[in-house]
């Protein structure tokens, strides 16, 4: 499934971050109490108690946001063929059955684009690019849902216990 929002954090949500941490040094300069100012900016505690040791220990830097975690193994173009491939399930490059797992979806990444990564470093990849998890319907392939429906409409009334 693919969410719409993606994931990770845009530039202006850095810096907004940003912001929120170096208004916490302000306060920290007045002397305020870490309550005082996780209340104020509505965060946790444990985060302010967090930068005030960070800005002690190395000043504006501390908190200052640390940019981008890190240069995409895959370009962009990479990325839109890694989803037209997903797309065309496992079978298309030769697994046995229909169930994409991370080893998997590493496999193929590795075959097109010759980059390595870790099995959660493809999970991350995936979630950032707004891909879930899929658990998959297990139903057996007999299944009458009409005939269950019928049960359910006429005889689970007659066999289910009157409420008390």
């Amino acid at each position: 499934m693919r969410y719409p929002q993606g994931g990770g954090l845009t530039d202006a949500e850095r810096a907004g971050r940003e912001r929120v941490r170096l208004q916490a040094v302000a306060c920290f300069e007045a002397g305020e109490k870490n309550r005082e100012v996780a209340a104020a900016l509505r965060v946790s505690e444990w985060s302010v108690e967090r930068w005030r040791r960070q800005w002690r220990e190395d000043g504006l830097t501390g908190v200052a946001s640390k940019g981008s975690p890190g240069r995409p193994r895959l370009s962009d173009m990479q990325i839109v063929r890694l989803a037209r491939e997903l797309e065309l399930g496992p079978l298309a490059h030769g697994w046995a059955d229909q169930r994409w797992t991370l080893a998997r979806v590493k496999t193929m990444i590795g075959r097109l684009f010759h980059v390595s990564y870790t099995v959660e470093g493809t999970w991350r990849l995936l979630r950032r690019h707004g891909w879930s998890w899929q658990q998959p319907a297990r139903r057996a392939i007999e299944r009458d849902d009409d005939a269950v429906e019928l049960w359910k409409r006429e005889v689970w009334p007659r066999v289910r216990a009157p409420r008390r």
